[in-house]
């Protein structure tokens, strides 16, 4: 009988993730503090009842996510990019003393109060920060201080999950000014386009076309994307805080150079085909033409800071949290790792 590639590899990811749960301890523990936690923000997670009628801090934060012309859509899949990263490292993970922390007690009280002082305050952002902070530290409560360190990075995506609805008009504006004055100054400099800016809106001297730079066109919702990926790359490429910081500062002037780029590819097909023809290319390569530059200047840093890191590792005995010689603390002492060798 045979057995396809695809059975295979099914099988072996779902053998890959079993034996990663298999090698975690207190599963039981974590499960009952992790679903106490969980219904504390379903029934008694959201006091303002002014957009939605719910008790449940979840509800609120799906009614942000799906609403019209929201900046927040991307909090829907954040929760399932974390849990990707962390069975990226599910090797270096298990290879931890999962002991449990006391301390993460103080951690798990302080997310407490952080949360009813958002429900007293009817600030539900703060009590999803309580969240997944709690959360977190009951991580560290059942699997100890290294597995919290190990997880902070990707942890931090989270951040992402915290609508911010109207108050990134604050940031917008100000993004939405640069861009189009960064655009329009490369336009007429060095392109030689009869082009002058007013605010956000584009126009050319003979009025045959003008554009707005629109809210949705000042690089929120790219840079949130842009940042998720500087962090995905940082996290799963180097091992020094530093590095993973470098990517993620970088992905904000990539997103600032992205979507200049993104306006003077409008601004030079309109001007030589007219403002339906320039829409129509926002439309379709706008967005594309963002990520290109944005991707490739990620990849280009992190090759860059590869190197380093690879040469500065040569240099010098792996840190303590490494795999030295191949072998884990656990295999070290006999333990069977995830991938079944001892």
């Amino acid at each position: 009988m045979t057995v396809s590639a695809r059975e295979v590899a099914v099988g072996g990811w779902r053998g890959e993730l079993q034996a990663f749960l298999g090698v975690l301890p207190r599963k039981r523990t974590f499960a009952l503090l992790a679903v106490s936690w969980i219904c504390l923000f379903q029934f008694l997670g959201n006091s303002t009842f002014g957009y939605i009628d719910t008790n449940s801090l979840f509800a609120w934060m799906y009614n942000a996510y799906t609403a019209p012309a929201t900046e927040d859509g991307h909090g829907n899949w954040i929760p399932l990019v974390v849990l990707g990263l962390i069975y990226w490292k599910r090797k270096r993970l298990s290879s931890l003393p999962l002991v449990p922390w006391n301390l993460a007690l103080v951690l798990l009280a302080g997310a407490l109060l952080l949360h009813l002082l958002g429900f007293v305050v009817q600030q539900p952002r703060v009590s999803i920060v309580a969240f997944f902070a709690g959360l977190w530290a009951i991580t560290g409560l059942c699997w100890g201080r290294d597995w919290l360190r190990h997880t902070l990075f990707p942890w931090c995506l989270f951040v992402f999950c915290v609508p911010v609805g109207s108050l990134v008009t604050v940031v917008t504006l100000p993004l939405r000014l640069l861009v189009t004055e960064l655009a329009v100054s490369f336009a007429s400099l060095a392109l030689g386009l009869e082009v002058i800016s007013e605010g956000t809106l584009i126009r050319d001297l003979g009025h045959d076309y003008q554009y707005d730079v629109a809210p949705a066109c000042s690089g929120i919702r790219s840079l949130a994307a842009l940042l998720v990926l500087a962090i995905i790359f940082g996290f799963v490429s180097f091992r020094s805080p530093w590095r993973r910081l470098a990517m993620v500062f970088a992905s904000i002037p990539l997103a600032v150079i992205g979507n200049v780029l993104r306006i003077i590819m409008i601004i030079v097909i309109g001007d030589m085909y007219g403002q339906e023809t320039g829409l129509k290319a926002e439309q379709n390569l706008g967005f594309a033409t963002f990520f290109l530059v944005g991707i490739a200047g990620l990849v280009i840093l992190s090759r860059l800071m590869e190197e380093r890191e690879v040469g500065a590792e040569a240099a010098r005995p792996a840190p303590d949290d490494d795999l030295r010689a191949g072998a884990s603390p656990r295999e070290e002492e006999g333990i069977g790792s995830v991938d079944g060798k001892a």
